[in-house]
C-alpha cells in the first residue's frame, strides 16, 4: 500500500525536526547573548499580534491549508525585508501531501501568501 511509505517519510521528518529544533535553538541563542540581546520572541509575536501589525496565526494557518495542504512542523515569526520594507512574515514549514519539505512565507499584516519553496 502507499500510505506506508508515505507515513514513514512523515514521521521521520518529523522526527528529525524535533531533534534538530534544541540544537539549532541553543546555537541562535548563544548567538544572540554574544550580542547582549535578550531573546524573547513570544513576546515581540504577541506585541505585534495586540498592535494589530500581524493577524492571528490561527488565520494564517488555515489560508496556507487552503493554498498549500499539508502537515504544518515549524512556525516562525520574523521581521524581514520583502521588496525594499521591513514586515513580519510567517515562514511555515511543511510536509506536503506528496512528502515533500516545503516552505510558506506569508505576509503576517495581509495573510498574503508571497512564496512557496521546497525546503
Amino acid at each position: 500500500m502507499h500510505t506506508q511509505p508515505f507515513l514513514r517519510r512523515r514521521l521521520l521528518a518529523a522526527l528529525v525536526a524535533f531533534a534538530l529544533a534544541p540544537a539549532m535553538s541553543l546555537a541562535d541563542s548563544a548567538v544572540h547573548e554574544a550580542k547582549g540581546e535578550a531573546r524573547h520572541d513570544h513576546d515581540r509575536a504577541r506585541h505585534a499580534l495586540q498592535q494589530g501589525e500581524v493577524r492571528p496565526i490561527a488565520e494564517i494557518l488555515r489560508r496556507v491549508a487552503a493554498e498549500v495542504p499539508g502537515e504544518v512542523i515549524e512556525v516562525e515569526l520574523e521581521r524581514e525585508k520583502w521588496l525594499g520594507k521591513r514586515v513580519w512574515v510567517y515562514e511555515i514549514k511543511l510536509i506536503a501531501q506528496d512528502g515533500r519539505m516545503m516552505e510558506v512565507l506569508v505576509d503576517a499584516a495581509t495573510a498574503e501568501i508571497l512564496a512557496v519553496e521546497d525546503d
